[in-house]
């Protein structure tokens, strides 16, 4: 199979965390019905592998069987699916990010095997791509794209999880100074039993940081424990692995001395953004196995279909979905846009690309977080939907329910995460990349001012970026108070700092998908248009009081009683939105997808 290079057109680009203060034009951003024929023909060769080589051996594979895992890698990489993010040098295909995503989320649907596949193609291969030298893309990256070999990603040790540089896995330089004698443990290592080629991170002699070695498992002293037994995911090979005096050739260092924690940062960036696109792909699934059991099971003389409670819990799987897809390719298409500026700036194409990657870290957590939420919602719903069936291990929603779950651990837990969103953003904006405190102080300094009022003729799509600046000005007020008096502390304080992580979420994504809604507007027409505005009223109407609710708390935390009572008013004049039939709203979409009987949105 031939890839050929996609290349996307540059527009204004905000940067990470710039949402919040700056304004972009809906054309600015790129939607997914946007994606070319040729991404549509990757995507179908994903979904072709999908169906015929991996869903006829699900249990199979899940019993665990390694071998037969294995096997199914290597026949991906035989497609050139392994390829699609290597450049053609290193045999692969040098798709952009976007193209890169798409596949991300069409393999998501794929329960366990997603998951060596993507630590295979990310994880366990990038760091090389990214930080290696010549010699060692050629030597390893080369073999990794083809699936000749399997790669895997050593990062987490018993002491040291989200504290990462905490590990103590330690290198020292050999007498000979031709190698490192490698000495310590990681676990939760993915693919463990399967990669030839390991990412490992150790602390050379003294070091304070990380540095990054790549370790191949025929080296003598490298030691695979069987794998764990796990709730789910039971077809991704899982296991502790121990280095016992590895000889590492000082050649296989990847990048310099000490670069080892970020590379890891760097990486595990990639990894938030690819996860949120492999959950969406896993959303999708489990959104039709619901639909279509729906369809066919009858209670008290009806289709359960045709009940509101089930109408309510599909409905609410379609918005969530399709706002998480919004998201995933606006971000998608950003992050090809700073690629092309690193590159026309003089970076290394693997550094161009990691460092773009890396360049929204806000935007990464931020959708890890949501897309690994939303998946869980879908999955629960649609085991409920099932009944007593959902429970039983003959549905496919039961090995959906308990392989989501750990997508709230992965590439981070969400409740670091939910940190790094607002952290990363006030860091970002004290660098002096956009302007957050200025604009905060001038909005908290005169509430009245902040207020974004409805102008005569208002039109729809202004009625709902006036709904978006006002959650955004609200947060923004938030966030001035909270720094200003916690001061330094701030970090410390995780309750708030989550409350205004949700905040953000709510208008990141909803902002996503009004954006996407004028876009396709204008492609198609405003007559296809109605039941896309009901998502994304459903989709306003929730967040403004999901943000009602996070503000309040929020400004608990800092004001005295009555100053929140007082404060309470501004914050229900800045999520005020237009009223509804929420249920009848509600309705339409599950009715579509019900007479569809797939997700179509």
């Amino acid at each position: 199979m031939i890839f050929k290079t996609i290349k996307m057109e540059s527009k204004k680009v905000l940067s990470s965390g710039e949402f919040l203060v700056d304004e972009i034009d809906f054309n600015d951003i790129f939607i997914p019905e946007e994606l070319n024929e040729e991404q549509k023909m990757i995507a179908q060769t994903c979904r072709d592998f999908i169906e015929t080589e991996l869903y006829p051996n699900l249990d199979q594979i899940d019993s665990p069987d390694i071998q037969l895992m294995k096997e199914t890698l290597k026949k991906a990489g035989e497609l050139g699916l392994m390829g699609i993010s290597i450049p053609e040098e290193y045999g692969g295909f040098g798709q952009s990010f976007t193209t890169q995503m798409h596949v991300a989320e069409k393999i998501g649907a794929g329960y366990s095997f997603s998951v060596a596949f993507m630590a295979h193609t990310g994880i366990g291969t990038l760091p090389i791509m990214y930080y290696g030298n010549e010699e060692q893309r050629q030597k390893y990256v080369t073999r990794l794209a083809t699936g000749e070999f399997l790669g895997a990603y050593c990062l987490t040790e018993p002491g040291a999880g989200s504290d990462a540089n905490s590990g103590k896995t330690s290198a020292v330089l050999a007498p000979d100074g031709k190698h490192y004698i490698l000495n310590g443990q990681k676990m939760w290592i993915t693919n463990a039993n399967l990669a030839d080629t390991q990412v490992v991170f150790a602390k050379i002699e003294k070091d304070r940081v990380l540095s990054a070695f790549i370790v191949e498992r025929k080296f003598p002293g490298v030691v695979v424990n069987p794998d764990e037994h796990k709730m789910g995911i039971k077809g991704s090979s899982t296991a502790q692995i121990f280095y016992n005096d590895v000889q590492v050739p000082i050649e296989n260092l990847i990048g310099k001395r000490g670069e080892g924690f970020r590379i890891a940062l760097s990486i595990l960036h990639m990894g938030r953004l690819k996860l949120g696109a492999n959950v969406l792909g896993a959303s999708k699934k489990t959104i039709c196995d619901a639909v279509k059991y729906a369809n066919e099971r009858k209670q008290f003389g009806s289709l359960i279909s045709e009940f509101g409670a089930i109408k309510y819990k599909l409905a609410e799987q379609v918005v969530k979905t399709f706002a998480l897809e919004s998201a995933i390719y606006r971000i998608s298409k950003d992050i090809d846009c700073q690629i092309d500026k690193n590159k026309a700036e003089g970076m290394d194409k693997g550094r161009a690309t990691i460092e773009g990657i890396s360049h929204f870290a806000v935007e990464a957590a931020l959708l890890k977080v949501y897309g690994s939420e939303v998946l869980d919602y879908v999955v629960d719903e649609a085991v409920q939907i099932h009944g007593g069936m959902g429970y039983s291990a003959e549905m496919s929603v039961e090995r959906g329910y308990r392989d989501s779950r750990i997508n709230r651990i992965f590439e981070g837990t969400n409740e670091i995460n939910r940190l790094l969103v607002v952290d990363t953003a006030m860091k970002r904006a004290m660098k002096g990349e956009f302007d957050l405190f200025g604009k905060a102080e001038k909005l908290a300094s005169d509430l009245s001012n902040a207020v974004v009022k409805a102008q005569p003729g208002e039109t729809y799509y202004a009625e709902k970026q006036r709904n978006l600046k006002n959650f955004k000005n609200l947060c923004l007020v938030i966030i001035q108070g909270a720094v200003k008096f916690f001061d330094k502390k701030m970090i410390l304080e995780q309750e708030v700092m989550n409350n205004l992580t949700d905040i953000m979420i709510e208008i990141y994504v909803a902002e996503s998908t009004a954006f996407r809604l004028q876009k396709i507007e204008q492609m198609k027409g405003s007559d296809l248009m109605s039941l896309y505005k009901t998502i994304l009223d459903i989709l306003i109407f929730e967040a403004a009081e999901k943000i009602r609710i996070y503000a309040h708390e929020a400004s608990l935390a800092y004001m005295t009683v009555d100053q929140a009572t007082t404060f309470r008013v501004f914050i229900d004049t800045m999520t005020n939105v237009r009223g509804f039939n929420v249920k009848e709203a509600r309705r339409r979409v599950a009715n579509k997808l019900i007479e569809d009987n797939i997700y179509s949105f």
